[in-house]
Order: structure tokens, then sequence, then C-alpha cells
């Protein structure tokens, strides 16, 4: 592993160990070259993945750029950094089983928006708004009232006798 800070390859790990949900390996790690310590983390990956932007072209998939746009939707809200990073972890690992391993952003788009409904409304919102391009209000009221539409099917599907 390269050193941050003076990118020398001589690189030695001091401690390993799992998260508590043992999905990702922290690494302590010190440069040999300049004593600089830093941490890595290891997951596993099941398949590289590119994807194909609406332009056509073809980058590989950055699971920190994904982490990077759920965060921003979720600035300044109150939800658990655990939650945040389960469900990248869930959003990857369903691209990765997805048997392609070419997909669309306009798929990982509509992927993130499933599970930031289930997180955080104000989330999906702001997430929604920046992929649909919303331009003006009535276009906010279109994702407004998805919002508002699959919260009320749960209330009209059971109905009791």
């Amino acid at each position: 592993m390269r050193c941050p800070s003076c990118n020398s390859l001589d690189t030695q790990v001091k401690d390993s160990r799992p998260t508590e949900d043992s999905s990702v390996i922290r690494r302590r790690r010190v440069c040999v070259t300049c004593n600089f310590r830093f941490t890595t983390f290891e997951r596993v990956q099941l398949r590289e993945l590119t994807v194909i932007k609406r332009n056509g072209r073809r980058v590989p998939f950055d699971r920190d750029k994904l982490m990077r746009s759920v965060q921003i939707s979720l600035r300044k809200r109150s939800v658990d950094p655990e939650r945040v990073e389960k469900m990248v972890s869930a959003i990857v690992r369903e691209l990765e089983s997805g048997g392609e391993s070419e997909v669309s952003s306009e798929a990982i788009g509509e992927i993130v928006m499933e599970h930031l409904r289930d997180l955080d409304d104000v989330a999906y919102v702001r997430f929604a708004s920046v992929y649909r391009n919303v331009r003006e209000a009535k276009d906010f009221e279109a994702v407004l009232g998805e919002l508002s539409a699959e919260d009320e099917a749960p209330r009209l599907a059971p109905v009791r006798k």
C-alpha cells in the first residue's frame, strides 16, 4: 500500500480489525520511510462494475462517489452514519449481484432513490431533485406526489372487516 504522505511503497500493517457488521476490515498502517500512520479499509468486491453514463461514456464504478452523493442529500439530517454505511453497502451488493458487469447511471439513481425513500424523506427529495433535474416548483410537486402516494399505499392495503 502506497503511503499517502511520501508515496513510498514500504508500509506495514500494525493492526487489523473487522467493523461491527464484519463487512469491512480496518487496517492501521505505518510507513517505514516517514513513520506516517494511516488507515485503510478492505471490502469484498464481487465483480468489477462499469457505469454507463447518460452520454454513453463508460467509467469504473466508484463506491466513494456513491457515498458522497448520498451524504450530500443527507446533509444536516439526523441520520446515523452507520445506517448510511449499511445502505450504501446494500446498494453496492445489489449492483454487484445483479449479474451484469455494466450498469446504467439511471439504474443506479433509481436504486439509490428506493433506499433513500426508506431512510429519509428529505434526503429522497433532495437526491431526486438533482437526479431528475428539477427546475420548477411543479416538478417538486411531482416528486413529493410520488413520496406521498407511497406513504398512502400501505394505509389502504390492510383493510379489516
